[in-house]
């Protein structure tokens, strides 16, 4: 370096989602933050000085640096403060998915050891009771729980087997706080500040680490990607469990917008705040377009303005799709994980193009610099895949929005981003434009006949039968071990179907190799959140 270069503190600040707070607060400080419930709103001034009261607090109960603090609650208020309040203090949060069952929510409290403080909105403070005791009785210290009363709802109730001595209600943590409380800005901008949990589609969910820059560079990614402008209005449909709400958590103080808050997302809530409050975006599961879509006509509004909604997961029938763009949205689609923060491709939604819609495809234009490339590659070779529209390579990241690594999972990192990329056991194809067509993920994908089968294709198809609610496509062997495409399908109440109907549907939209040779009707499995569990569909009709 020369001398007359130099790098110091004056020209080289960590990178954390901390300092957009720190900023909203002066740049919007008189602007709206926060509105819940049409009644209770906040100015970012005013979230800002609750957040450093929150973090002020977390250090008066012994919250140190590196210290785990739990969250679960829905998308209200409380949650909101506590993505800033938490890293202020140099504490790491891990928003908790609400759908957990008891024994996967003790297992996770364990995992995040040591998880010393778990924030709980009233309606789950059975579930934490209960993970609580379930700790205890492995000899371990269960942590302090602060509960979450709802605004105008006084927390007269006590949490039943838990002394009043160990817990705090929130309203009062934050009144312990002190308003002049300076926020840690991290030494390290690679240093924690959340952690998320995977699903646990196939087993023990594994904790995906943020680090502050990359939650800072995923959140300038998000305004980019999102298309959001200055102050846009944030109607909250995606959990912020869900990879710190695909870090719109930070963006939108970045922005200085205004966050609609929603304890329970329904058509009515949508279009109500939609038209109270011009709302500009939105997002989370694909079932969120089957609720507007399906909207009873007391509910379903026109729109007053074209409003922005993405989707990322199982996606539902492409008249769905049609019908929600038809209603003045503008729909996207997007592919992620929740190691990579969230969604990393989006591509809109162009109606009436199944074709598009079968072959899952996302085009170029949706990759950003933040995260620095995205490749099909060979996994044995790590080459990448040419770009004929055939051969098939997995899908592999390399970038800023990634995780750091898995808590206490050493071997599980190493694996994921073994050959210096992440893998995400996701495999695909390049087409001739250079766009990537999403083919199945690595352990679902069958070979019938010679031919690769995506699984994601046959159920695309199969989720446009008129009778069909829900279908899971898994490979199953016969009595020579060939594999063949297997259907396990769930009806629409009131529905009748035959396997004959279900074969033929698809014999009409599919090539021969990919029609399943067996249709199995019933629910199908999944985990306490929801998850579709293939590999334990796989072992249920292998024993069959």
């Amino acid at each position: 370096m020369r001398q007359d270069l130099v790098q110091c503190s004056t020209n080289t600040t960590p990178l954390s989602p901390i300092s957009f707070l720190e900023r909203a607060a002066t740049a919007y400080g008189d602007k709206t933050s926060i509105i819940y419930n049409d009644r209770v709103r906040f100015s970012w001034r005013e979230t800002y000085e609750r957040c450093l009261k929150l973090a002020s607090a977390l250090l008066m109960v012994g919250i140190l640096q590196g210290d785990i603090v739990a969250a679960l609650a829905p998308n209200i208020p409380a949650l909101y403060e506590l993505h800033f309040g938490v890293p202020m203090v140099g504490a790491v949060l891990s928003a908790l998915n609400t759908k957990l069952d008891v024994t996967t929510l003790a297992l996770i409290l364990e995992l995040s050891e040591p998880c010393k403080i778990i924030f709980v909105d009233y309606q789950f403070i059975d579930s934490v009771i209960k993970a609580s005791e379930m700790i205890t009785q492995r000899k371990c210290k269960p942590p302090l729980i602060v509960l979450i009363h709802d605004y105008g709802q006084e927390p007269t109730f006590l949490m039943k087997g838990i002394s009043s001595s160990c817990s705090l209600n929130y309203k009062e943590f934050l009144a312990m706080g002190q308003l002049d409380f300076e926020a840690l800005i991290p030494s390290n901008e690679c240093n924690p500040i959340s952690v998320n949990y995977t699903s646990g589609s196939t087993g023990i969910p594994k904790g995906a680490v943020y680090s502050h820059r990359g939650a800072y560079l995923n959140s300038l990614a998000t305004i980019a990607r999102f298309n959001m402008k200055q102050m846009p209005v944030f109607l909250w449909t995606v959990d912020m469990f869900r990879c710190n709400g695909w870090c719109f958590t930070w963006a939108m103080s970045a922005l200085g917008g205004a966050n609609i808050c929603l304890r329970n997302v329904s058509a009515k809530g949508i279009y109500d705040a939609i038209h109270l409050h011009r709302v500009t975006h939105f997002c989370g599961a694909p079932t969120l377009l089957e609720m507007i879509a399906y909207a009873s006509p007391s509910d379903q509004r026109s729109l007053p303005h074209r409003v922005n909604v993405t989707v990322a997961g199982v996606l539902p029938p492409f008249h769905v799709l049609n019908k929600v763009a038809e209603l003045g949205f503008d729909v996207n689609i997007g592919y992620g994980m929740t190691e990579a923060l969230g969604p990393v491709i989006l591509r809109p939604w162009k109606p009436n193009l199944d074709d598009d819609y079968t072959k899952l495809n996302y085009g170029e234009q949706g990759v950003l610099d933040f995260m620095q490339d995205v490749d099909v590659k060979d996994p044995e070779t790590m080459k990448s895949t040419p770009h004929d529209g055939k051969t098939i390579g997995e899908i592999m990241f390399k970038g800023h929005s990634l995780m750091t690594g898995y808590l206490k999972n050493p071997q599980a990192t190493e694996k994921a981003f073994r050959g210096g990329w992440y893998r995400t056991g996701d495999l695909a194809i390049r087409q001739h434009n250079g766009s990537i067509t999403l083919k199945d993920r690595a352990k679902d994908i069958i070979y019938s006949e010679g031919e690769a089968v995506s699984t994601l294709e046959v159920e695309a198809v199969l989720l446009n039968h008129p009778k069909v609610l829900k279908v899971a496509v898994v490979g199953r062997y016969d009595d020579c071990l060939v594999e063949s495409p297997c259907a396990i399908v769930k009806l629409k109440d009131g529905c009748n179907a035959t396997v004959e109907d279900i074969i033929k549907f698809c014999e009409d939209h599919l090539a021969t190799h990919m029609v399943p040779k067996s249709v199995v009707f019933g629910d199908l499995i999944v985990n306490s959140t929801g998850k579709v569990q293939k590999f334990r569909i796989k072992e249920k009709i292998r024993s069959n």
